[in-house]
């Protein structure tokens, strides 16, 4: 039997009162458990309480007995709660089309845990894929099979037992029964132009009315495109010497360190949903 200490994390959202912090350290005390970090939030405008704890336990402590534990003390403050194992990594599946930069970036940067596969509607990235020896499933898109196309990414998200799918760019826009079904474990990466400049070449529409910031936006994919709750957003200046194509470039390594932050942040529960947008522990 190993001797090494398992290592959890909590997280947890409820009406805010007292006692929470005390009964949850108590909880913790109780069963030989330490904390090794702890992050909490009240929002007087919601009325709710969210938290962030991790923390190890003895080394016979398993999974099952920790939340039975834990179970009294959800159910007496109304927690929506969840305790994650950090010894499994989460499952991962990135989404992309034609442009490959986040793409690169994340397997670049390795942080997103366990990587079972790369889905494409196009076949520009399968010898990328190849080389990090990562299956890659081409799935196209061609008028009306975007139907059979969606369930069959779902058939592999429900065979791979995927947490997280990372839409790198992937520039199809999911059904409301996919974005249903992957509420809360779905992350889109976009420009931060919306509402202004939709449509085809947005950082050529962006120069030509002489911005001065650009950014990106990583969010959590909902059925209501491009609004859904947002994890991290980053801008930078650019001035009238720089070209469409400047702003293009800039705005591409924007995109990348966003989502890596947002995806990084999802991977180690440090993102709580607080109704339409996130409490972060960053």
């Amino acid at each position: 039997m190993s001797t090494a200490e398992p290592n959890f994390v909590l997280t947890l959202s409820c009406p805010d009162q007292p006692g929470i912090v005390f009964a949850i350290s108590g909880c913790l005390a109780s069963n030989g458990c330490n904390i090794t970090d702890s992050a909490q939030y009240g929002d007087f405008a919601t009325g709710r309480f969210f938290m962030r704890v991790s923390f190890s336990a003895p080394p016979t402590a398993r999974y099952a007995d920790i939340q039975a534990a834990f179970n009294p003390i959800f159910e007496r403050f109304q927690m929506a709660a969840n305790i994650c194992d950090l010894s499994r990594r989460p499952r991962a599946i990135i989404l992309v089309s034609r442009f490959g930069h986040c793409l690169n970036d994340l397997l670049y940067r390795h942080g997103i845990g366990a990587l079972p596969a790369i889905v494409s509607n196009h076949r520009n990235f399968y010898q990328l894929s190849a080389s990090h020896d990562i299956p890659f499933h081409h799935l196209p898109i061609n008028g009306e099979s975007k139907t059979r196309q969606e369930e069959r990414l779902l058939e592999l998200i429900e065979e791979e037992k995927v947490d997280l799918v990372v839409l790198a760019r992937y520039m199809q826009i999911l059904s409301d029964n996919l974005c249903h079904k992957l509420a809360g474990r779905a992350i889109n990466i976009h420009h931060s132009f919306l509402p202004s400049f939709k449509g085809a070449k947005p950082y050529h529409q962006a120069h030509a009315r002489g911005v001065k910031l650009i950014g990106a936006t990583a969010h959590y994919v909902t059925a209501a495109l491009d609004e859904g709750p947002i994890i991290e957003q980053e801008v930078t200046r650019v001035d009238h010497a720089m070209q469409p194509a400047d702003l293009v470039a800039a705005g591409r390594d924007i995109e990348c360190v966003v989502l890596a932050r947002a995806v990084k942040w999802h991977a180690e529960h440090r993102i709580l949903l607080n109704g339409s947008g996130t409490v972060v522990f960053r």
